[in-house]
């Protein structure tokens, strides 16, 4: 059975990177309202991944 959390994870940096090179406010080291959103949930769900590896 696939790992629910690292899909979710591996989607949110799909969605992320997508976003981000397709927004000209993306580019640099700023982002427009919805690729901050869009990173805030890719750094949330990468960061319960890890942590979760780390305690197997």
């Amino acid at each position: 059975m696939p790992d629910d959390l690292h899909a979710r994870y591996m989607q949110a940096s799909d969605t992320w990177r997508s976003h981000r090179d397709n927004c000209r406010a993306c580019h640099g080291s700023q982002s427009c309202p919805t690729g901050a959103q869009l990173f805030e949930r890719f750094s949330r769900l990468q960061d319960a991944y890890n942590q979760r590896l780390r305690t197997r």
